[in-house]
């Protein structure tokens, strides 16, 4: 934001009350975008302040610079010859220097391509017409420009999944906004189960440092192990390891359940556990939990699939250690990972979007 920097806008002035209401509108929408703190309007005729008021008014509010747009569609005698004779520039520079403030005049609208887009828009809403797609890639196009995506995208999921998120404690709509963002799909609101004590589990596993067990590197990529860290925490995946291996050819277990028993035989009592590939990995850590082997702080059970994924989850369910599911088969590598970012971020305590 220019904190130092006072814009004005200028417009010619009416006897009608519209001319000075769209002027104000606009001077509003400019101030909304957070980039000049004080803007002010002013008129060459009919409605005050005049630009010479209005530049004695910036000039108290403590600027160092002071920049005058006029609110007029094309170069004229009005920009080019009265309002620099309403302004006194020559005069009023000197005093304004003199007291460390800048006047600074800038050019008409001109012929802006976005103008052209406003104008062509006018012509088809006179047909009872709609150019709705164009207006959107318009949209679209400036949120990307701006570097607001995230903030844009919160407030869409909002408007759509609000019913939802009432229905919710405040600690559980991070996880459900974040899994919605990353999927694009608002049907995850009414898929994710959050346990009562789930989120407060979860952050307060990471800030202890907790370690952080996944099924598949997958999960493991999709962590930012730098933010991790700083709570000095480590992610750990068996899948690939040569004991797994060995185990479960031993055993006649999948590698995905050998990997986490060989998890819960390095321990991982306190652990955060994240699982949204292998359902064999999900049963075989539930049974081991039955047998008093493990007490992981919190499971974030996502495994995707048509065999045996619904009814994994269906036990973590059952269980009362804090957890995180989705009903059915639906879920995914990307689902956990969403769900433990959300977490980090509450536990960095920042609130998403």
């Amino acid at each position: 934001m220019f904190d130092n920097i006072g814009l004005i806008l200028i417009g010619h002035g009416s006897k009608l009350p519209h001319n000075r209401e769209n002027l104000e509108k606009i001077a509003t929408m400019i101030r909304s975008h957070g980039k000049f703190k004080i803007v002010d309007i002013a008129f060459m005729v009919r409605d005050t302040p005049t630009v010479d008021e209005a530049v004695d008014i910036v000039v108290k509010k403590g600027v160092s610079k002071i920049v005058l747009i006029p609110v007029f569609l094309a170069a004229g005698v009005h920009t080019t010859e009265d309002i620099p004779g309403l302004i006194g520039v020559k005069e009023k520079e000197p005093q304004l220097k003199a007291k460390g403030v800048e006047l600074l005049y800038g050019e008409p609208i001109g012929n802006d391509e976005r103008i052209a887009d406003i104008l062509e828009e006018k012509a088809f809403k006179a047909l009872g017409q709609e150019i709705k797609k164009d207006s959107e890639i318009l949209d679209a196009y400036s949120v990307l420009a701006s570097g607001k995506i995230v903030d844009k995208s919160m407030m869409l999921i909002r408007q759509e999944i609000g019913e939802d998120l009432s229905k919710l404690s405040k600690d559980k709509i991070p996880l459900v906004e974040r899994v919605v963002h990353t999927t694009a799909d608002t049907e995850f609101a009414k898929l994710l189960v959050i346990s009562d004590n789930a989120v407060e589990a979860g952050v307060n596993a990471i800030k202890t440092g907790a370690k952080v067990i996944t099924d598949v590197k997958m999960v493991k990529a999709g962590i930012n192990e730098a933010r991790l860290k700083k709570f000095g925490s480590k992610i750990y995946t068996y899948m690939n390891d040569e004991r797994a291996m060995g185990l479960a050819k031993k055993e006649g277990l999948t590698r995905s359940a050998a990997a986490m028993r060989l998890a819960i035989q390095d321990d991982l009592d306190g652990a955060i556990i994240l699982i949204g590939n292998a359902p064999t990995a999900v049963f075989e850590l539930v049974d081991q939990i039955k047998a008093g082997k493990a007490k992981p702080a919190l499971i974030v059970a996502v495994p995707v699939g048509f065999v045996g994924a619904a009814e994994s989850k269906d036990v973590v369910e059952k269980l009362s250690i804090p957890h995180v599911i989705t009903r059915g088969r639906r879920g995914g590598s990307t689902i956990a990972v969403a769900i433990f970012n959300a977490l980090l971020t509450l536990a960095e305590g920042k609130l998403y979007g």
